[in-house]
């Protein structure tokens, strides 16, 4: 498993542990007590992402245990608690936690690995796998309550389909004022679809192979970028690790506004080491480099462009978003209309020169067509009406070019051979018709008005 895909499992493994109930009282040893501060110590030396503090970690809680402080705990949770707390007094790290994991066992001591994994990636889909509620508010404002970041094949599922269902928005709200963190993989994906180019969002070390992993946005999403459309990300205490990250990104990258209040302060990801007699610690063993500051938001938190209480959050980013989402929409339509104001210069011109130069001609029609296609304003069946206007009236070389401009574009689709067909049976040229006729009854054998139009043709031939 490789790193990232391993830190994703267990980060929100973690979420689901800080958030669940824990085991009733267990009495703990003398014996099994030392030998759990043992195995910890030994862990965070081994493991912990600094080295160094992973040593003075590990000599603290051992120190604490020779001097007593540890005595009077017999009971785990409690013990997990206080050594929880010993620890981030030394290494002021949200993310190491000792814990006493409830219904869900550690991965060296699992009788059932894959029942275990099973169940886990049952509890995820059943939260719909962070993705809590997706929906399209007044004003074609997209919001999306995002409670954490799954790494699997369905939640990249959901997330596409996620994302599509808001991708006609003109201003999107990110509410993760309920995010505890997960996959920097979906962070990077999901922010993606918000970037032109591939762009540089944020940096992993890790302690083991002394490597770095760097995180850029896909050149490529499933479905419609949305690279202006403003953004609005909410955030709470309680926002955390991932949740953290993918506000710090875009807040750093410019890309949106930061509402609500200062995060929870966990940037070293990890994974969960069990450390004998039902206890488990999470250690982190990285530590996240942001490209642009250089360093993270560990301790700190992220601090918001907008600083307010958290339940005062959404309808502070709704009253932002609204007259954003309206200046969008605006700019959106000015460009279009400059876009194809010029196109149907083009084509006028291309109608001008069919009468001398059809080779030219058909060249300006396929730049006109093309203009529209890259600026995503147009697609096959616009075309295809576009072709029936000049068809309408009686322009052949202006249809019969549209319509060949769509066979190429979309090959596969039975209708624009249909079209074509129908031009040139309109234009008196019975041989390419029946030709292109038959190129879609191939595609579609149930076509009707295609057999008809053939036999028709054919018979007055």
């Amino acid at each position: 498993m490789n790193t990232s895909i391993r830190f994703a499992v267990f980060a929100i493994l973690i979420c689901f542990i800080f958030t669940s109930s824990l085991l009733t009282a267990q009495d703990i040893t003398r014996e099994q007590k030392e030998e759990t501060v043992n195995n910890l110590a030994k862990l965070l030396e081994d493991k912990y992402v600094f080295p160094d503090v992973g040593k003075e970690c590990a000599a603290h809680i051992q120190a604490k245990l020779k001097d007593g402080s540890l005595d009077d705990v017999s009971d785990k949770k409690e013990l997990a608690e206080l050594l929880t707390n010993e620890l981030q007094s030394i290494s002021n790290d949200k993310h190491m936690r000792v814990r006493v994991p409830d219904g869900m066992m550690m991965q060296d001591e699992s009788p059932d690995l894959l029942f275990d994994q099973y169940k886990f990636m049952k509890e995820m889909g059943e939260e719909n796998y962070g993705f809590r509620k997706v929906e399209m508010l007044d004003g074609s404002i997209g919001y999306i309550d995002l409670r954490g970041f799954s790494q699997s094949p369905e939640a990249f599922e959901t997330a596409v389909a996620s994302m599509k269902l808001i991708s006609n928005s003109n201003a999107v709200i990110f509410d993760l004022r309920k995010n505890n963190g997960g996959s920097p993989e979906m962070i990077k994906f999901i922010l993606s679809y918000f970037f032109d180019k591939p762009t540089h969002l944020n940096d992993l070390y890790w302690r083991e192979g002394d490597r770095t992993e760097e995180f850029w946005t896909n050149e490529k999403v499933d479905g419609k970028k949305m690279v202006d459309v403003p953004v609005f990300v909410l955030t709470s205490i309680k926002t955390f690790s991932g949740g953290e990250e993918f506000a710090y990104n875009v807040q750093t990258q410019k890309r949106g506004i930061i509402i609500g209040e200062v995060t929870g302060g966990g940037a070293n990801p990890g994974r969960m080491f069990p450390a004998g007699n039902g206890i488990a610690i999470f250690i982190p063993t990285g530590r996240a480099i942001n490209p642009i500051t250089k360093t993270n938001w560990e301790g700190v938190g992220v601090k918001p462009d907008i600083e307010l209480l958290a339940d005062d959050a959404l309808d502070e980013a709704i009253e932002l978003a609204q007259p954003e989402a309206e200046k969008h929409k605006q700019k959106i339509l000015a460009d279009a209309e400059k876009n194809f104001s010029e196109m149907r210069n083009k084509l006028d011109n291309a109608e001008a020169m069919f009468k001398t130069d059809s080779i030219n001609a058909n060249k300006e029609v396929y730049s006109a067509l093309n203009l529209l296609l890259m600026k995503d304003l147009a697609g096959e069946i616009d075309l295809n009406f576009l072709g029936y206007q000049y068809l309408g009236e009686n322009k052949y070389d202006m249809a019969v070019a549209i319509f060949g401009f769509n066979t190429e574009k979309y090959p596969g689709s039975s209708n624009v051979w249909d079209s074509i067909g129908e031009a040139y049976m309109n234009s008196g040229n019975y041989t390419l018709a029946i030709k292109h006729y038959e190129k879609s009854l191939e595609l579609d054998p149930g076509n009707e008005n295609a057999k008809q139009m053939i036999a028709k043709m054919k018979s007055s031939l």
